[in-house]
C-alpha cells in the first residue's frame, strides 16, 4: 500500500509527496503538527496540512531569508526571529560570531519540541547561548519593543490560523518601532503565481510600504512551496540591499552556503515582468 501526502495549492491543483511512514502528529492549542519521513525529501514538518520544511529544500529558504540582509548590513548584532519553530533561520543566524543576541518568538512551543527530535537537520542551534526562545504571540511580542533591533526575520506561516496576525498593518507598524535606526525587516512574502498567494502577497507589500522608506522584493526557487517561486520582502529604514551590500566583506567570512552566494544576491532582485507588473500595480517597482 502506497501512501501519500497532498497539499492543495489551488481549487484545482494538488502537490503530492509519497511517505515512507509518519513520524510524529499532534494537535496543539494552535495547529495540527505532523513530520514524515519521505523518500525523495527526507523529513518534511506541515502544519494544518501545509508543507512548512523539507530536509531536502530548507536551505534555499533558510539561505535566502537570513544572508540576504546580513550581507546587506554585517554590523547586525540583534536579531528577533518571528516563528521559525523548525530551528533553520536560527541555525543560519549562529553562524555569524558578530551577532550577539537572537530573540525567538514562537507562538507554538509544541512544533519546537517536536523538531528538536525529529528535524535535527534545522533544530539543532536552539541550544546557542546567545538564543532566546519566547513562546509567545510574535504579533503581541514586538508591541512593547521600541528601538531594540538591527534586524526583524518574520518567518511566518500562511497569512491564516496561527499566522495571521503577523500580516496586519499594526504588526508592520510594531516592527517598524522596534528596529533602531538602521534596522531591516525581512519577511516571507509568498508566491505571486497563484491568485490567492498573489493576492495575500500584494496586501503584505501595501502594508509594509506605508511604514518603511526602502521596500523591495527578491525571489527564490523553493520546489515544494507553491508553484515553487517564492518572494522574500525587504524593508529598511535606511539600507539599500543592492546598493549597500559589501560583497568583499561577507565573502571573507567563509560562510559555506547550498544556495545563497552574492552574485545571486545582486540577482534576486531583478524580478520577472509578471512579478513588477503585479508589483506596479501596487504603485511599487
Amino acid at each position: 500500500m502506497e501512501l501519500w501526502f497532498t497539499e492543495k495549492h489551488t481549487e484545482d491543483v494538488n502537490f503530492s509527496i509519497r511517505i515512507e511512514k509518519q513520524l510524529f502528529f499532534a494537535q496543539s492549542e494552535y495547529q495540527r503538527i505532523d513530520i514524515f519521513d519521505t523518500r525523495e525529501f527526507g523529513r518534511v514538518l506541515t502544519l494544518d496540512g501545509y508543507i512548512m520544511v523539507t530536509e531536502k529544500d530548507e536551505f534555499v529558504y533558510h539561505d535566502m531569508i537570513v544572508h540576504v540582509p546580513m550581507a546587506a548590513n554585517p554590523k547586525i548584532k540583534n536579531v528577533l526571529v518571528i516563528g521559525a519553530g523548525d530551528g533553520g533561520t536560527v541555525r543560519e543566524l549562529t553562524r555569524y560570531k558578530t551577532i550577539e543576541r537572537i530573540d525567538v518568538a514562537e507562538i507554538d512551543e509544541m512544533v519546537v519540541k517536536a523538531c528538536r527530535e525529529y528535524l535535527q537537520q534545522t533544530a539543532g542551534r536552539f541550544s546557542d547561548e546567545r538564543v532566546h526562545l519566547y513562546y509567545e504571540d510574535g504579533l503581541r511580542f514586538v508591541r512593547s519593543r521600541t528601538d531594540e533591533y538591527d534586524l526583524i526575520l518574520v518567518d511566518s506561516t500562511d497569512p491564516f490560523g496561527p499566522g495571521e496576525g503577523l500580516f496586519t498593518k499594526e504588526f508592520y507598524g510594531n516592527c517598524y518601532k522596534a528596529l533602531n535606526a538602521g534596522g531591516i525587516l525581512v519577511n516571507q512574502h509568498e508566491s505571486p503565481f497563484y491568485k490567492k498567494d498573489a493576492d495575500a502577497m500584494l496586501r503584505a507589500h501595501r502594508r509594509i510600504k506605508a511604514f518603511f522608506p526602502i521596500c523591495r522584493v527578491y525571489q527564490a526557487h523553493i520546489p515544494t512551496y507553491p508553484s515553487g517561486h517564492w518572494l522574500f520582502g525587504f524593508a529598511s529604514k535606511i539600507t539599500d540591499p543592492v546598493k549597500d551590500l559589501d560583497e568583499e566583506k561577507w565573502n571573507l567570512l567563509g560562510i559555506k552556503t547550498k544556495y545563497y552566494n552574492t552574485e545571486l544576491h545582486k540577482g534576486c532582485f531583478a524580478l520577472p515582468t509578471y512579478v513588477k507588473d503585479l508589483l506596479e500595480g501596487s504603485g511599487d517597482e
